[in-house]
C-alpha cells in the first residue's frame, strides 16, 4: 500500500494494534475522519490516520481528554502548549496523592482516632502560604520586639519549618505535631522567655567582639564530668559549677554573685524545657536536617549541680 491507498477500519487495526470499535469511536468523534466511503458506505482512511491514531492513543495514555486530544491533531494547539499544561496539572495531582498517602501512612502508623486524622490532613494540606502565618504567629509570639539583632533573625530563620512539596510520611506527621505544638499558649510563653533571656543576655558586658553561647559553656564543663560520673550533688559538681559561673561572669561582665546564679538556673530551666528539644527534633525531621545534638542530660545535671551549689551558698549567706 502506498501513499494514495485507502484503509478500510480492519487495516488500521491491524497496522495500530487498536481495536476496530475504538478506530470507530475516534472516527465518530471527528478525531480520525475518514478520506472516503466505499460504494457499499463503508468508511475508508488515508495513510495520515496511522499517525493520527498512534498520536491519539499516546497522547490517551498520558490521560489527555478527547476534547484537547483533537484541537492537538487538528492543531488548533501546539502539543508543547497541552503538554506544558498537563504536565504541571499531572504534578499537582502528584503532590495531592503524595501528601494523602503521607497522612494515611502517619494516621495507620500513629493509630490516629478519626478526629486526629481530620486535624491531621487540615494541617498536612494547608498551603505554603497558610502554613507560614500558622508558624509565623507562634515565632512572633516568641521574637517580637527581640527580632531586630541579626543573630536573633538569623536563629528565627533557623525555627522555621519548610515542608517539601513532595513530604514523606515522618515529615507530614512531624509537621503535624509541630503545628499542634507551636499553639500551646504555655509552650509559647516559655520560647518567649528563652528568647528574651537570651537578648538580656547578649546586651550585657562587652558586645564588640565574638562570644560563646551559653549553652556552649555548660557543655564545655558539664560533658566531661557527666561523662565519667560525676554526680551533680558531689563536691566536684560544685566546682564544675564554678568553672561556669566564672566563665559567664567574665563572658558577660556581671559578678558572680546569688543573684547570677539565680538568673542562670531560670535560664538553664527555660532552655531545658522538653518542648522546645522536641520543636527543635521535629523541625529537624520536616527540613531534612541531621537530628540536632540532645542537651536535656547535659542541662539536666547542670540544673541539679546548680541547685546543690546554690543551695549551700545560701546556707553560708
Amino acid at each position: 500500500m502506498d501513499g494514495d491507498t485507502l484503509y478500510t477500519i480492519g487495516d488500521l487495526a491491524r497496522r495500530t494494534g487498536l481495536t476496530v470499535k475504538a478506530i470507530r469511536f475516534y472516527s465518530d468523534q471527528g478525531i480520525v475522519p475518514p478520506a472516503d466511503r466505499s460504494p457499499a458506505g463503508y468508511r475508508r482512511y488515508g495513510i495520515d490516520a496511522v499517525a493520527r491514531l498512534d498520536l491519539v492513543r499516546t497522547l490517551r495514555d498520558l490521560g489527555l481528554d478527547l476534547p484537547t486530544i483533537r484541537k492537538v491533531v487538528d492543531r488548533e494547539v501546539s502539543l508543547t502548549e497541552v503538554a506544558a499544561a498537563h504536565a504541571e496539572a499531572l504534578a499537582v495531582q502528584i503532590r495531592t496523592l503524595r501528601l494523602r498517602r503521607a497522612v494515611l501512612t502517619a494516621v495507620a502508623r500513629r493509630g490516629s482516632t478519626p478526629e486526629e486524622m481530620d486535624l491531621m490532613h487540615k494541617l498536612a494540606k494547608l498551603s505554603e502560604d497558610e502554613r507560614r502565618r500558622l508558624i509565623g504567629a507562634f515565632l512572633d509570639t516568641a521574637f517580637g520586639g527581640q527580632d531586630a539583632a541579626p543573630e536573633l533573625v538569623g536563629i528565627r530563620r533557623s525555627m522555621t519549618p519548610e515542608l517539601p512539596d513532595n513530604p514523606e510520611a515522618e515529615q507530614v506527621e512531624a509537621w503535624v505535631e509541630l503545628a499542634e505544638l507551636s499553639q500551646d499558649p504555655d509552650f509559647r510563653a516559655t520560647m518567649r522567655r528563652v528568647v528574651e533571656q537570651h537578648a538580656a543576655e547578649r546586651a550585657q558586658g562587652d558586645t564588640t567582639g565574638p562570644r560563646r553561647d551559653f549553652a556552649a559553656m555548660v557543655r564545655e564543663h558539664v560533658g566531661p564530668a557527666l561523662d565519667a560520673g560525676v554526680d551533680p550533688a558531689s563536691p566536684q559538681a560544685g566546682a564544675v559549677v564554678a568553672a561556669v559561673m566564672t566563665q559567664y561572669a567574665r563572658a558577660f561582665g556581671c559578678p558572680d554573685d546569688l543573684d547570677l546564679r539565680r538568673r542562670l538556673l531560670a535560664r538553664t530551666e527555660s532552655a531545658n524545657d522538653p518542648r522546645r528539644e522536641r520543636y527543635l527534633q521535629l523541625l529537624a525531621v520536616i527540613n531534612g536536617w541531621p537530628a540536632p545534638e540532645s542537651l536535656a542530660p547535659v542541662f539536666d545535671w547542670f540544673v541539679r549541680a546548680l541547685r546543690t551549689a546554690q543551695g549551700s551558698a545560701l546556707d553560708r549567706a
